[in-house]
C-alpha cells in the first residue's frame, strides 16, 4: 500500500509511524521546515517540505501511484481542497479529510462525495463519542468496543491493594467465576503477552477482555464498583466539552460546565438551557468549595491545557468526586495520568487515528484499536472464504511473535474465548492483539484484505 499524508502534526505523525511500522510506503507532505526535518529524522519515509495545495507537490509525492491520500493539516479548508485536487487530477482510490468544523462534517455535501472525499473524520466528534461511551459504562477505565458484539476490552492500573496484585493469572482465574482473558500487560514501558504463570505486580497496567456483563462483575471483584454517574462536571466548554455535554445531557444527567471564557459561557447557556454553566477558572480551588462540586459523581476535564486536565482531575478526586476522566494527548502524559489513578484517559489523537485506520482497512478488518501509545493493535477482522486458516484449529496456526487470538464471534452464537482445539470457519469474526512490528505477518497468516 502506498499512502500519501498531508500534514505532519501529532495525528499525521502517528498515522505515518503506524503505517511505516506495518511496512507500508508512506510519503508525508509538510510545509513547515522544522517539522519536516523532525519527521524525516524520526520516520523511515519520504518527507516533502512544500505547500500541500500545489499540484506540483502532489506530483512530486507520487500521487499517481498512491492507494490512499489522508489530509490532516491544521486547516479544514486546506484538507478539503487538497482532497479535491487529488481527486480531480489523480486516480487515487481513497481520499480522507480531517474536518474539525462540526458544521462542515454534518453537511450533506459529504454524503455525495463532495470534492471526491470518501471519508470525513472529525476529531472532536470521535473524542466526544468516546467520552460518552466511557461514561455510560461507569468511567471505570478506558474501553474498547467491537462491532455487533458484547465483547469489550478495558484496562486497569494495579495498585498495592488490588485484588490482582502479586497473583498469577492461573490463581486469578480460579478465584473469578466469569470467563475472561488478560491479553496483555504493560510493565515498565514494555508490552507483554502473558502466560498463565505470569504474576501481576503493583504499577502494572493490565487489559481485560470479556463481555460487558463479565467485566462489570470482574471490576466489582477488584473493588471497582460501577455506579451510575448522574451529576457530572465538564471542565472546559470548547468543542469537545460542548459535544460531550450534548451527548450526555440527552441521557437525563445533571451537567455543569465550567469555562473561563465569558462569551463562550453565554453561548453554552443558550445552547444547553438544562445545563448549569459557570463562568470561572477551573484552576481556582475556590470554585469547588463555592459551588460544592465535591458532591458530584464525575468530572470530565476537556480544556486545551492537558497539564491542567490532569491536575484538575486528580484534585477533584482528592475532594471526594467519585470518578475522573481526563483529556490527554501527549504519550508520556498518558502514562503519568494512569499512575495518578485517573479513572479514564481519553486521547483525541488516538480516537482520530483509530477512526482513520478503521476506514483505511475497511476490507475484512472491521475495527482497529491502538494501545500502548501505538505500539500494539487490537484488530477485529472477518475470516474470508479464501483465508488459509479457514477450517484449521488454532493450535495448528503459526501466529507471529507477540500476537494472540483473543475471541471469536460466530453468527448469533455467544462470543468465544477459544482454546487450541477451536476450528475457525468462514465468516467468523476474530479479535486479535499484535505487536505493531508484526502486523504485516498477522495479515499474511490470515490473508486479510486491508484495503
Amino acid at each position: 500500500m502506498n499512502v500519501m499524508i498531508l500534514g505532519a502534526g501529532v495525528v499525521g505523525f502517528q498515522l505515518a509511524e503506524q503505517l511505516v511500522n506495518e511496512g507500508k510506503n508512506v510519503v508525508i507532505i509538510e510545509k513547515d521546515p522544522e517539522r519536516a526535518k523532525y519527521v524525516a529524522s524520526h520516520l523511515d519515509c519520504l518527507v516533502i517540505n512544500e505547500n500541500g495545495t500545489y499540484l506540483s507537490t502532489f506530483k512530486k509525492a507520487g500521487a499517481g501511484d498512491a492507494d490512499s491520500f489522508i489530509s490532516v493539516a491544521n486547516i479544514d479548508e486546506v484538507n478539503m481542497i487538497a482532497c479535491g485536487i487529488v481527486s480531480s487530477e489523480f486516480n487515487t482510490p481513497i481520499k480522507i479529510a480531517r474536518v474539525r468544523n462540526a458544521d462542515y462534517s454534518r453537511a450533506r455535501i459529504f454524503e455525495k462525495g463532495f470534492l471526491g472525499i470518501d471519508y470525513v473524520v472529525n476529531p472532536e466528534v470521535e473524542t466526544a463519542r468516546h467520552i460518552a461511551n466511557t461514561v455510560a459504562l461507569g468511567a471505570d477505565s478506558d474501553v474498547m468496543f467491537f462491532e455487533n458484539t458484547e465483547t469489550q476490552m478495558r484496562n486497569l492500573v494495579i495498585d498495592r491493594s488490588s485484588f490482582f496484585a502479586n497473583r498469577s493469572l492461573k490463581q486469578i482465574r480460579k478465584s473469578i467465576k466469569e470467563k475472561f482473558l488478560v491479553p496483555c500487560v504493560i510493565r515498565d514501558d514494555s508490552f507483554i503477552i502473558p502466560s498463565g504463570d505470569f504474576v501481576i505486580r503493583e504499577n502494572d497496567t493490565i487489559y481485560l477482555l470479556a463481555t460487558r456483563h463479565a467485566l462489570t462483575s470482574i471490576f466489582m471483584e477488584a473493588g471497582r464498583k460501577s455506579e451510575r454517574l448522574d451529576r457530572i462536571i465538564i471542565a472546559g466548554g470548547g468543542r469537545i466539552g460542548s459535544l460531550a455535554c450534548q451527548y450526555l445531557i440527552r441521557t437525563g444527567r445533571k451537567i455543569t460546565i465550567i469555562d473561563s471564557g465569558y462569551e463562550n459561557c453565554k453561548s453554552l447557556s443558550e445552547r444547553f438551557p438544562d445545563a448549569l454553566v459557570l463562568h470561572a477558572d477551573v484552576s481556582d480551588e475556590n470554585i469547588f468549595e463555592d459551588e460544592q462540586l465535591e458532591r458530584y459523581d464525575l468530572i470530565i476535564t476537556t480544556t486545551n491545557n492537558e497539564e491542567l486536565n490532569i491536575l484538575t482531575a486528580v484534585y477533584a478526586k482528592s475532594l471526594g468526586i467519585k470518578k475522573a476522566v481526563a483529556l490527554v494527548t501527549k504519550s508520556n502524559y498518558m502514562s503519568i495520568a494512569a499512575k495518578l489513578k485517573i479513572d479514564s484517559i481519553i486521547s483525541p489523537k488516538i480516537s482520530t487515528v483509530d477512526a482513520i485506520l478503521k476506514f483505511l482497512r475497511r476490507g475484512d478488518i472491521r475495527s482497529v484499536h491502538s494501545i500502548f501509545n501505538g505500539m500494539a493493535e487490537v484488530l477485529e477482522f472477518k475470516i474470508s472464504g479464501d483465508s488459509p486458516v479457514r477450517g484449521r484449529k488454532i493450535m495448528d496456526i503459526t501466529m507471529p511473535v507477540n500476537s494472540l487470538i483473543l475471541s471469536v464471534i460466530r453468527g448469533q452464537e455467544p462470543e468465544t474465548i477459544p482454546d487450541g482445539n477451536f476450528t475457525l470457519h468462514e465468516g467468523d469474526t476474530v479479535i486479535s492483539i499484535v505487536d505493531k512490528k508484526y502486523l504485516p505477518d498477522l495479515e499474511k497468516v490470515f490473508m486479510m484484505d486491508s484495503r
